[in-house]
């Protein structure tokens, strides 16, 4: 779960810290938060289409043909990564300016963040690829130990440069970028090294000499692309949303931010699971096993939820008392304002639980492509949604945050309908 969400993880440490530094600068994490985990997001759902295949290999017991796989993998993240990064460099400060046209304060902070949180895309890309090999042959525990070191080094590293101390200097946002980025790179290191000594991994082939193979890379392009789409499409929503939240205000994006954050640390069973299951339905079809796909998903689906509302109930009723030791100053008055919002992610959750289970299940089938024009569909709906809400309404907060609601039911209906027939039995690669 945690390796999954290793990003959510960061963006919720960096969100924490710098809730206590201002409004603006939480607000500001809001978007460039959302920004950073839209690339990252993309760069994992690349590494996506070479998890399926190794899960293949694997069901199908090819373990030599592991190696080659992630080689390609690896080199196109990199190759990835490079155009990401200049991206950042020398394209946000005109991109930005679309969604923060009435914030200038907000705007330059989002900037100073990216500004640093950039050199980590590279470790954040190679990483990826590293999580998906592990990932396809269903052996996590060496992720669950690199992101606790992640969230661990991100955290002390961002109270020292956000705030100064440990002899560090004060740089505020920008340090906790810089933090982030750092951060990192150290956990790439650890995961490097584990993999040196791993004896497991000798039969795959994973230290041979690297080639290129560009038939390889294309079909995993194949699988991959629409799945990078989607959470382009997916997460890209979000900085569309907190676009047009912005136009409520800055006290309803400081508000619509703490929701995320809580959000965010109440969606780690969720990314986990959704994974897992990914990886589970290719093995699964290695096996030739295809009438336990279904069945597979749905049981995910319902313990994902479980594990999920045992901890989303007592946090989101009782905001006020848990999560005060992480969000607790003498103005509570933030918390207080998104408690409406809070009750109602009580219910999003349940949606988004099944529904990204469910996705994950049908990209696993390597039906990608129809995932893609599921996404599409319902990111149209809930982009509609939030125009309207915004800007021909008065309707406030809590029925902006609705559009989440619409989104996944459409997308758990439809997903259902599609995994109930039998037209991703063919797919082979």
């Amino acid at each position: 779960m945690l390796g999954s969400a290793a990003q959510n993880v960061i963006a919720l440490s960096d969100a924490v810290l710098l809730y206590h530094k201002g409004e603006v600068e939480f607000a500001a994490m809001g978007f460039a938060g959302v920004f950073y985990i839209t690339v990252a997001a993309i760069g994992f759902s690349f590494s996506r289409g070479g998890q399926i295949m190794i899960a293949r290999r694997m069901g199908e017991v090819q373990q030599g043909a592991v190696g080659h796989i992630f080689h390609t993998m690896l080199l196109f993240e990199l190759a990835l990564a490079t155009l990401m990064w200049a991206f950042m460099r020398y394209g946000t400060a005109w991109f930005f300016q679309f969604f923060l046209e009435h914030s200038p304060q907000i705007y330059e902070k989002s900037l100073e963040y990216i500004h640093y949180r950039s050199f980590g895309v590279f470790f954040s890309y190679a990483g990826v690829a590293l999580i998906s090999l592990y990932t396809g042959i269903a052996r996590p525990g060496i992720i669950l130990a690199t992101t606790l070191l992640l969230a661990i080094v991100n955290l002390v590293l961002n109270y020292g440069l956000i705030f100064g101390h440990f002899g560090l200097p004060a740089m505020g946002i920008g340090g906790s970028g810089l933090a982030s980025s750092i951060a990192e790179g150290i956990a790439f290191v650890f995961f490097g090294i584990f993999m040196l000594f791993d004896k497991n991994t000798k039969p795959m082939n994973i230290f041979t000499l690297p080639s290129f193979d560009l038939t390889l890379m294309i079909k995993q392009l194949r699988i991959s692309l629409p799945v990078v789409a989607q959470a382009a499409a997916g997460q890209g929503s979000w900085v569309f949303f907190f676009g047009m939240v912005e136009n409520l205000g800055e006290r309803a994006l400081a508000v619509s931010n703490l929701a995320r954050t809580v959000y965010l640390l109440l969606s780690i069973p969720l990314w986990g699971f959704s994974t897992g299951v990914n990886t589970l339905v290719s093995n699964l079809i290695g096996q030739n096993k295809l009438d336990m796909v279904l069945t597979a998903a749905w049981k995910t689906g319902k313990l994902c939820w479980a594990v999920t509302m045992m901890v989303a109930v007592p946090v989101l009723l009782f905001p006020e008392k848990l999560l005060y030791p992480l969000l607790g100053k003498e103005d509570m008055s933030l918390i207080g304002e998104a408690q409406p919002v809070f009750y109602f992610l009580l219910g999003l959750l349940s949606f988004s639980t099944f529904g990204a289970v469910l996705m994950n299940a049908l990209s696993g089938t390597g039906a990608t492509w129809f995932g893609l024009k599921l996404q599409a569909l319902c990111v149209a709906a809930y982009l509609g949604y939030v125009f309207v809400i915004t800007h021909f309404t008065s309707l406030g907060l809590i029925w902006v945050w609705s559009a989440e609601v619409v989104y996944w039911a459409l997308m758990i209906g439809i997903g259902l309908v599609y995994l109930r027939s039998e037209k991703w039995h063919g797919m082979r690669f």
